[in-house]
């Protein structure tokens, strides 16, 4: 295990973690399902924005790609204000961060529908993202403190099953308000994040409140780094980022309309069948990855989804295209919760890992960044057979690299 230091000051008012556990006991703390709760409806709202956004963007008269730029330039913030994030919840605490990043968020988002120009978009989509990345690494961080070691498997399953579920609401119920009033998205995102503060924030302190103890020690980057399972963990993210949040968002949709000859509805098809798949096998990884250990798990995953992902490209008959994407989907299910439960386990038992987190969250963000422009640019060149088929191989090669990385779980190590 990595070593902590203590030299993080005392945060008042912020919450108390979990104590000791007990080998055997299977109940989550209270604040876990806060914490999910709180994911599902965050995520249902940024699944109100998401369909919603590009278009406005369109209605202040400009190209197709200033208003991609609207999604690009959240992505972009998010990235460049990961390291920092991790500082300030490590400095400030996770609860306080977690609020804080929230509120951000509900301005700028209120601020979109009173918007009356280009540039603004682009500004509160910028601070938009720092709030964004504010409260993912503090909630995260929450979740790796408050987890017992031997049910974090089950906690982060649990904790991105509530963003699956609002991402595939989400964009449903949007579609609707747009219709009724294309501004009316970001006004009732807003309001859902004030709910969350509102109600989430308070019920994240314990009923007895806030104790005077030792600060919670903190693993560093520079110490978690040297770890191999730590290694293993940001080359399975960027593969993962780059196949699942990059090229498959990205080129899917093209694929289906210029090799399978598809209408565009049935891109969303595809992409709706892997997010099922994803859902089947999210709570069933988090259980394997408490008994069996982190590795099963996560290289099965990889091997599945690697596979899958690589002969997509080749594929012309559309029902052979959408039985490889629920397989991928079902694969792509089996690696999150373990793989962070593995950086959780880096981490260490009531420490704090800011910046641990933010270099994990960063290595998606590049492979989702570089994962697009380079199978992109193959697929110009060499089509998308080829694209497709280094999406894969990556996520292959994750999988080796995790064959020769140690067991994280503790009673396995």
């Amino acid at each position: 295990m990595v070593e902590h230091d203590g030299r993080d000051p005392a945060v008042p008012g912020a919450p108390v973690p979990a104590p000791p556990t007990v080998r055997g006991a299977t109940a989550l703390p209270r604040e876990i399902g806060v914490l999910v709760g709180s994911a599902f409806a965050i995520a249902i709202g940024f699944g109100l924005v998401a369909p919603v956004l590009p278009a406005f963007a369109r209605s202040f008269d400009v190209g197709v790609t200033a208003a991609a730029a609207v999604i690009s330039v959240f992505a972009f913030s998010r990235l460049v204000f990961a390291p920092l994030s991790g500082t300030v919840v490590g400095r400030f605490g996770e609860l306080r961060v977690f609020v804080a990043g929230l509120a951000v968020v509900a301005v700028t988002t209120a601020g979109l529908a009173f918007a009356t120009a280009y540039w603004q978009l682009i500004a509160l989509r910028l601070v938009a993202g720092v709030g964004s990345t504010m409260f993912t690494i503090s909630a995260v961080s929450l979740l790796v403190r408050l987890s017992p070691p031997h049910l974090r498997g089950r906690a982060t399953s649990l904790w991105a099953t509530g963003f699956l579920l609002g991402n595939i609401a989400g964009p449903l119920l949007g579609g609707t308000l747009a219709a009724i009033d294309v501004r009316a998205p970001f006004l009732i995102y807003a309001a859902l994040l004030v709910l969350v503060i509102v109600v989430g924030g308070p019920l994240l302190r314990r009923p007895e409140g806030p104790v005077d103890e030792a600060p919670p020690p903190r693993t560093r980057f520079r110490d978690a780094v040297r770890h191999r399972a730590y290694r293993a963990s940001l080359v399975g993210n960027f593969a993962n980022g780059w196949a699942v949040f990059g090229v498959r968002i990205a080129l899917v949709p093209l694929v289906v309309v210029e090799a399978l000859g598809r209408e565009d509805a049935f891109g969303g098809i595809a992409l709706s069948v892997f997010a099922a798949g994803n859902a089947a096998t999210l709570l069933l990884a988090g259980r394997l990855a408490d008994r069996s250990g982190r590795r099963p798990p996560l290289i099965a995953g990889l091997a599945v989804s690697g596979a899958s992902t690589a002969v997509l490209g080749w594929v012309l008959d559309p029902w052979a295209f959408l039985a490889l994407s629920l397989v991928a989907g079902l694969g792509s299910g089996l690696v999150n919760p373990p793989l962070n439960a593995a950086v959780a386990d880096v981490i260490g038992e009531r420490a704090r890992g800011g910046s641990v987190l933010a270099g994990f969250q960063m290595a998606a963000d590049l492979g989702a960044i570089a994962g697009p422009l380079v199978a992109g640019a193959l697929a110009e060149v060499w089509g998308y057979g080829p694209a497709f088929a280094v999406t894969g191989v990556l996520s292959l090669v994750a999988a080796l690299v995790w064959w020769r990385a140690p067991e994280t779980l503790p009673s396995r190590s």
